[in-house]
């Protein structure tokens, strides 16, 4: 099961690269009174990246949290 899970986040992550790779035009981004002109690709990249960062984290905290209450019990 771990191999299924592996090749569809690599397939996931293909599709993402060939994705910021066919859109390179520039765009716009705005942030809380910040401004960059980044091109699309690239914008994709970053926030698939943070989004990576962000949910193995949340993952890893509830992981930890519900191992926690496991052994309290």
């Amino acid at each position: 099961m771990r191999w299924v899970h592996l090749c569809i986040i690599v397939l996931f992550a293909l599709v993402t690269v060939v994705f910021a790779l066919q859109n390179l035009a520039m765009v716009t981004m705005s942030f809380l009174g910040f401004s960059a002109r980044l091109p699309l690709g690239v914008l994709v990249i970053l926030i698939y990246l943070l989004g990576t960062a962000t949910g193995g984290s949340v993952l890893a905290l509830l992981r930890r949290s519900y191992t926690a209450s496991r052994s309290d019990g």
